[in-house]
């Protein structure tokens, strides 16, 4: 690779709790990787605008809301509006299994669950970006 895999982190709707996020966020700049953190509160439209602007490689969302079935589907599909098939979408929070199950279907890559190893995360993503990215 040319240059460091770009992550956006995204914390959406009115979530507050954002730790999590934080240390995803901390533990792939170790890996490595660069990290664009959104902040709270943010909508399904600022994040894909901010995916855009940043040229990422990788959205992933951490919900602890129970919002993921709204928030996941917006995202997929205000990405494809703008012709971004090939960055990734990944997250984690509380989402239940059979909920991941139907997120994958729509293109949602891997969910992580509270309590998932930080290397697990930063090692799929770079599986994902060197099996699926041309940079």
């Amino acid at each position: 690779m040319n240059r460091p895999i770009r992550v956006l982190v995204a914390k959406v709707g009115l979530d507050g709790h954002d730790r999590g996020a934080k240390v995803i966020a901390t533990a792939l700049r170790d890996a490595g990787m660069e990290v664009i953190y959104t902040g709270l509160r943010q909508t399904p439209e600022m994040v894909v605008q901010a995916a855009l602007q940043e040229d990422v490689d990788v959205i992933g969302v951490s919900i602890l809301s129970g919002a993921h079935n709204t928030v996941f589907p917006r995202i997929m599909e205000l990405l494809k509006k703008e012709g971004l098939n090939d960055v990734l979408v990944t997250g984690g929070g509380i989402i239940p299994n059979e909920d991941m199950i139907e997120l994958s279907k729509l293109g949602v890559g891997k969910l992580f669950s509270p309590g998932a190893h930080t290397s697990e995360i930063s090692d799929y993503i770079k599986i994902w970006v060197a099996e699926n990215r041309q940079f």
